[in-house]
């Protein structure tokens, strides 16, 4: 079981991060909230992982705090959510926020995630209710000394910010009209600098 890496992140491609950890990259699929507190590449990074292994792939999920890798465990298992829907909806909203309409049966709140339609929200608020009452309370803490492994070029990527930020949202299983239009709406007013990670989380916004 792969727990946790550390390491120098090389690569981002949302939902998909690369860490160099000595040597040897592992691709590891994040949520969004998570990915928009990673530091820049080049910069160390540590990650909480969830290792899920399928007869036709082996497969890392990271997070930055073990409270949201509790979290994505308690979703995957629930009735109908696998590791792709329970990424999406902790894209689409804070394992805080997911929490906090679980507990208020804030239906309306998570019917509005992709994959997510009334019966599976109204299953995941009476599913997660009880299993979400001592979230996060004892989870080990996460903060550690700077990691230095010494320099490392980062990977240098050639696509677009629009193009990552388009290819993200399709991943995460929004249609792609849905996801053109959310991103051209979010990219207006925006200068040319801006980030794919700032684009889908304006994107995210706009739906």
């Amino acid at each position: 079981m792969i727990g946790q890496l550390s390491g120098i992140l090389v690569a981002k491609q949302p939902p998909e991060i690369l860490i160099d950890v000595h040597g040897v990259g592992y691709e590891v699929q994040m949520p969004m909230t998570c990915i928009y507190e990673l530091p820049e590449l080049g910069e160390p990074v540590r990650v909480i992982t969830h290792f899920v292994v399928r007869e036709d792939a082996q497969l890392l999920y990271g997070f930055n705090t073990f409270a949201e890798r509790s979290l994505f465990r308690q979703l995957i298992k629930a009735q109908g959510v696998g590791p792709k829907l329970a990424l999406t909806i902790m894209s689409g909203m804070t394992a805080h926020q997911f929490v906090q309409a679980v507990t208020h049966d804030d239906v309306s709140s998570l019917v509005k995630l992709p994959g997510v339609g009334r019966k599976t929200a109204e299953r995941l608020v009476v599913e997660m209710r009880d299993r979400l009452s001592n979230w996060g309370f004892a989870t080990p803490a996460t903060d550690a000394a700077p990691i230095d492994f010494g320099d490392l070029d980062p990977t240098v990527r050639s696509s677009s910010p629009r193009d990552d930020a388009l290819s993200a949202l399709i991943a995460l299983g929004y249609k792609p009209a849905v996801a053109e239009k959310a991103v051209n709406t979010a990219r207006k007013g925006q200068p040319d600098s801006v980030s794919s990670e700032e684009l889908i989380r304006l994107a995210l916004r706009a739906m």
